[in-house]
């Protein structure tokens, strides 16, 4: 039996007491609901690489079939599992030192109807500058994404996932290592799949680590969407943020958990997470659970908060005064909604395309 089988085979099921599993169980979100078993039928979709504009990319490298690691250990469970059916599997892709582009980058995941698994991991060299957005679609039952990634000193990575899959489920496990002096603005953009389960860390361990991370959610109809984000402060002088906006429709549910761990002796860690739920039909569901573990006495600040609410109806009022719809109004205000941590993942050219991608996912929200 492979190793990395035989770890997972020898874990027991996460209790839902779990903050990792407490919305979500480990069976629900595993592909087949029977957690004591791996399928075997698992394919890798299939990636793309292109600039924005289309056009390929020079410098930066795709290399398949690549043997590797986790860079810090996260949930025992989807670590072990996500190792096992992408072992021997990864995609590695490599940003040299100095490299440097005004282009973001466009990483396509096409899924095909089945079950689907990959791991990507980013290196980004020293002093480099990347902007790499990553869009996922497809009609696949359920795809496994396991992203992993270490940025070099002084570098800038700014990574947008982008979920438009239809239907079907998606369990996303990320492990971020951010490098001394480096900065990391991680965005993501859900709009699609049935049901989606994430683990999202981030490990600051190096001096000048600095981190953001937002997100812009829509959930219509019957979605589950389920979001857990983790930031480990380790170092010293360290910063991170968390802005989180989602916008429930129908009978959708959404869950966010956010958890801020500052360890002994990362001094002067600054620190902040919010979450902001915005509710467009009464049977629409959101949970945010933001939480704080602090063992250092020396920090700037660890501040973290929460709000649920329906649409302003006075805002919505001032733009129907004004010759808009009410279907109308209601979509500028919940574009407005996103379209504050839209605007804080990248470039112009980035906010622009982003925009196109709401937009179009505006048109399937529903207040049944």
């Amino acid at each position: 039996m492979d190793n990395q089988v035989e770890a997972y085979l020898s874990l027991d099921d996460p209790p839902k007491s779990d903050h990792l599993w407490r919305y979500t169980s480990w069976q629900r979100a595993h592909p087949t609901g029977d957690s004591g078993s791996i399928p075997s039928d698992v394919s890798i979709p299939n990636l793309k690489l292109r600039d924005i504009n289309g056009e390929d990319v020079e410098g930066v490298t795709l290399d398949f079939g690549q043997k590797l690691p986790i860079p810090f250990d996260g949930s025992p469970t989807s670590d072990a599992f996500m190792k096992a059916i992408t072992h021997g599997k990864a995609i590695l892709m490599t940003i040299p030192d100095n490299w440097n582009s005004d282009v973001p980058l466009v990483l396509e995941i096409t899924t095909g109807k089945g079950i689907e698994a990959a791991h990507i991991h980013i290196k980004t060299g020293r002093h480099s500058e990347v902007t790499i957005l990553t869009r996922i679609e497809g009609d696949c039952a359920w795809l496994g994404l396991l992203r992993t990634a270490e940025t070099g000193v002084g570098s800038t990575l700014h990574d947008v996932v982008v979920n438009k899959i239809r239907h079907g489920s998606l369990l996303r496990v990320d492990s971020f290592k951010a490098g001394r002096d480096s900065t990391i603005t991680a965005g993501t953009v859900s709009a699609g799949s049935k049901q989606t389960k994430a683990d999202i860390r981030y490990m600051l361990d190096s001096t000048g680590a600095n981190l953001k991370v937002l997100g812009s959610l829509l959930a219509a109809e019957r979605m589950h969407l389920d979001h857990h984000i983790e930031i480990r402060h380790v170092a010293p002088n360290t910063y991170s943020r968390l802005n989180w906006h989602t916008a429930c429709s129908g009978r959708s549910t959404s869950v966010g958990t956010g958890m801020l761990k500052i360890d002994k002796g990362a001094k002067l860690a600054d620190a902040g997470q919010l979450f902001h739920n915005l509710l467009l039909s009464e049977k629409a569901k959101a949970n945010s659970i933001p939480e704080l573990e602090v063992e250092e006495n020396d920090v700037v600040g660890c501040g973290h908060g929460t709000a649920n609410g329906p649409v302003d109806e006075s805002q919505r009022f001032y733009l129907m005064a004004r010759g808009l719809s009410e279907k109308e109004s209601e979509d500028a205000l919940v574009a407005a909604f996103l379209n504050s941590t839209l605007s804080q993942m990248g470039s112009e050219l980035v906010h622009a395309w982003l925009i196109k991608t709401v937009e179009d996912a505006l048109d399937g929200l529903k207040q049944s």
